[in-house]
């Protein structure tokens, strides 16, 4: 009887473990499966040129030489008018624009322009960056790219100290960014309506201040220096969403799809950069509904229900880039 009793005790023991062998080895499968690059010792080999070569699999006629800044000169005289309103173009916003223009600039600084190869990293919000401990290895490439509010005091371990530019638009600016920005990052504002453009003029012109047109109230107050602010092109917000989303220029619906200012991120370094990696990026999955979706506060899933984003077409548009080698993820996707 006590030798059946340990049979069984043992069947049950060798049942736990080929159990968790198999979980183990399905996890890694997932991983390599959605391109996983663990940081190396040794860095990669940059070759001038490679994202843009990888990425035309995706852009198809893709070109550099649209500029990533807006700049004064192209709105005193406008002979090609932008096809597309905001936030895919610049029609009937020109005059508004041509204020802002005046008093920011479009430069891309010197530092970034004599790099015979460019490194950027692109540092999402998502959750997989919490106890990541990335921190040093993202400090060390030469561009690193981060998205709206996102905090960078006190979680400099995992997501690093360095910021190169910051993408946010007016409802995502954050309210100090001194604290949590560099003397030098460049702050590129992602205009999606007429009224951001208004924001930005008020708060750099010391005008008075628009408070209404905003689904959250941006900052009245913003110590920021004029001379760091950029407006980013329309045209990145355009073919990330027609070559990556396949979603429609014109849109009839009420609440219109768009990009996220991640996918836009990453869609602005494969213009500037020969190498791109990614970090924090993916949501959690949809039957998680109490994980957080960001790595610095805790706000669910739920609170994108509303927000014009398809995080599952955006989730397939990062999967294909990683599959042509266009980028590389530093956590898992």
């Amino acid at each position: 009887m006590i030798s059946k009793c340990r049979w069984k005790l043992l069947a049950m023991l060798a049942f736990v473990l080929v159990v968790m062998v198999w979980y183990s080895i399905s996890r890694e499968d997932r991983y390599i499966e959605l391109f996983y690059f663990p940081i190396l010792e040794k860095k990669e080999p940059c070759l001038q040129g490679e994202a843009e070569r990888k990425v035309s699999k995706l852009f198809g006629n893709y070109s550099q030489e649209q500029p990533i800044f807006l700049q004064l000169k192209d709105y005193f005289w406008v002979k090609t008018p932008s096809a597309y309103e905001l936030p895919y173009g610049t029609k009937g916003s020109e005059d508004l624009l041509l204020r802002v223009l005046a008093i920011t600039s479009y430069s891309i600084p010197e530092s970034i322009q004599r790099l015979k190869c460019r490194r950027c990293v692109v540092v999402g919000n998502g959750h997989r960056l919490r106890n990541s401990l990335l921190g040093e290895a993202i400090n060390k490439y030469d561009v690193v790219i981060r998205l709206n509010n996102a905090p960078v005091a006190g979680y400099e371990g995992d997501v690093g100290s360095k910021t190169t530019m910051r993408l946010f638009y007016p409802e995502s600016a954050h309210f100090n960014p001194k604290v949590e920005d560099n003397p030098d990052t460049l702050l590129v504002l992602v205009a999606f309506k007429a009224m951001d453009f208004h924001w930005i003029e008020s708060i750099l012109s010391d005008k008075k201040r628009v408070r209404k047109g905003f689904w959250k109230q941006p900052p009245l107050i913003w110590d920021v220096n004029p001379k760091q602010i950029r407006i980013l092109n329309p045209f990145f917000m355009e073919i990330a969403a027609d070559k990556l989303l396949r979603l429609p220029m014109q849109q009839p619906h009420k609440i219109k799809q768009k990009p996220t200012t991640g996918l836009l991120a990453i869609t602005l370094a494969l213009h500037l950069c020969d190498l791109v990696h990614i970090a924090g990026f993916g949501y959690p999955d949809a039957q998680n509904k109490k994980e957080s979706i960001h790595y610095y506060e805790q706000i669910t899933i739920k609170s994108m229900a509303w927000s014009g984003h398809n995080v599952s077409q955006e989730a397939l548009a990062i999967k294909r880039m990683l599959e042509i080698g266009a980028v590389k993820n530093l956590t898992y996707f």
